[in-house]
């Protein structure tokens, strides 16, 4: 479509200013179609947005506008989601902390979570950290003790200690949060049964399986009968279930119960999501705890594959399935099992090494 002269004369203005400031060194050209200003050019804007009879609803409008785009970060968040994330992330900052006076009810915590998944996506938890924190702090100001959002805030502050060994703090946040959840929604609903699964994986975490079984019984029984028998939370409840039954050694119940989790995520999400990747990365913890070494070693190698494309070499999660099948192969190896394993160059490199630390070993020992 043509633009009208207006436009172009318009547009033609805009680029002129904009060259302008550039050359001023009041504006940095970041990439293409992106600037960042300059601290002063910011605090001028904020000085005329300030003298403005609308302000206010401009300000409700920016917030609106920043909730939007925090809310499009997944859980799950892949390397190529962050990268493109990343210029925006400065202003949803903004609209949580500057703005947050002008965040609707419902919008609160929303920044603040979209932040702390920012940062929790990439690994980065003590980035993630002041995010949780702060959106608690919020919701407690604006709505006090007792509330839906609080309760949320709760569980994602609680599951950050979790993830970081802090079990001791992390109980009476998740405590909490399941019986605020239960108080104001009632003990059939989806956060009820969040909570119920956060809980049991934190005792699970611990060892307290005894404890850990029912709440997560409980939650695939709450997450089939509200959402249904096709939904990312029945998988998560299930792989979870499979987790505590693979740490008791039942490996029947937990190998059913993981392919149920598997099948359900490669249907909903595809076959190259990050929360596929998690399954078959649990399988392969199943069937290198039985020994069955060949099932294994395909499956972390897919597992490697997919974290790599989607979240990067570095990611916490692509080095975490390295190590385990690093951990596999030395398995096999140490078992005799070397023939079961493939002509795989990753696998062919991982055996090197592992063949490479034993006998770093044996020589430190006879030097000694």
């Amino acid at each position: 479509m043509a633009e009208s002269p207006i436009e172009e004369a318009e547009k033609e203005d805009f680029e002129d200013g904009r060259d302008q400031l550039v050359k001023l060194s009041l504006l940095q050209r970041v990439e293409s179609g992106t600037y960042q200003l300059h601290q002063l050019v910011r605090e001028y804007f904020l000085a005329k947005l300030a003298q403005r009879e609308d302000a206010e609803t401009l300000q409700q409008a920016y917030g609106e506008v920043m909730v939007a785009k925090g809310s499009q970060i997944p859980q799950a968040l892949t390397r190529e989601r962050w990268v493109a994330l990343t210029p925006v992330m400065p202003h949803i900052a903004e609209a949580a902390t500057q703005w947050q006076g002008q965040l609707s009810d419902e919008d609160l915590y929303r920044p603040f979570i979209a932040m702390a998944r920012f940062y929790d996506g990439q690994g980065a938890y003590a980035q993630a950290k002041p995010w949780y924190k702060k959106g608690l702090t919020a919701t407690q100001s604006r709505f006090g003790e007792n509330h839906p959002d609080v309760a949320t805030s709760l569980n994602n502050l609680a599951l950050l200690y979790r993830s970081q060994g802090r079990y001791e703090e992390a109980e009476p946040l998740f405590l909490q949060a399941l019986e605020m959840s239960r108080e104001l929604l009632g003990q059939s609903h989806p956060s009820v049964a969040t909570s119920l699964n956060n809980l049991a994986t934190l005792y699970k975490s611990q060892g307290r399986y005894e404890e850990a079984e029912p709440l997560f019984l409980q939650a695939l029984e709450l997450s089939r009968e509200l959402l249904g028998q096709s939904h990312p939370s029945v998988a998560t409840s299930l792989n979870n279930l499979a987790a505590l039954y693979r740490s008791q050694g039942r490996y029947e119940e937990a190998e059913l119960m993981y392919l149920q989790a598997l099948d359900l995520r490669r249907e909903l999400l595809g076959q190259s999501h990050p929360s596929v990747a998690t399954s078959l990365n649990n399988l392969g913890l199943l069937y290198r705890s039985q020994g069955r070494y060949e099932d294994a070693e395909p499956i972390y190698l897919k597992t490697i594959s997919i974290f790599r494309d989607r979240l990067g070499d570095e990611h916490p999660y692509t080095r975490t399935a390295n190590n385990n099948f690093y951990l596999l192969v030395k398995a096999a190896l140490t078992a005799g099992k070397q023939a079961k394993l493939s002509s795989q160059p990753l696998t062919q490199k991982m055996l090197e090494s592992v063949k490479a630390e034993q006998n770093n070993t044996e020589q430190n020992s006879t030097g000694q």
